[in-house]
């Protein structure tokens, strides 16, 4: 007998949930997790924003997926979603973003941007 069985025996924790269970259980992970790319989405939108003088948008999200130690699968979604967030701060916000049933526009919140006076900076 392992030092775990011993530790945690079986009756304590259960293999099988209930199926009512189970999918709670998957509903409340996938709120954490969108919960979780959200705030990576706009602490690498603040990163891109502090690095703008110094690195490209690109370069600064490649930073930001490595030194937080954001894991792959996680990483592409957060690089996608912030890639887009800077589009849309960018280009005209009525050509992104989507209308809702009220006739309003569904826009994630993000900080003032200077890309463009970095880029205007790096040319001059």
């Amino acid at each position: 007998m392992s030092i775990l069985n011993k530790l945690f025996p079986e009756t304590l924790f259960p293999r099988k949930l209930s199926a009512d269970t189970e999918q709670r259980l998957r509903l409340v992970q996938a709120r954490a997790e969108e919960a979780l790319i959200r705030t990576h989405v706009e602490n690498a939108l603040l990163f891109v924003d502090t690095l703008s003088t110094d690195v490209g948008y690109e370069r600064a999200l490649d930073i930001y997926v490595r030194e937080m130690g954001v894991p792959d699968p996680l990483a592409s979604v957060v690089a996608t979603r912030a890639l887009v967030a800077l589009g849309e701060a960018l280009v005209p916000a009525a050509t992104f973003n989507a209308v809702n049933d009220e006739g309003t526009a569904d826009a994630m919140p993000i900080p003032r941007l200077r890309l463009d006076e970095a880029a205007a900076r790096r040319r001059a």
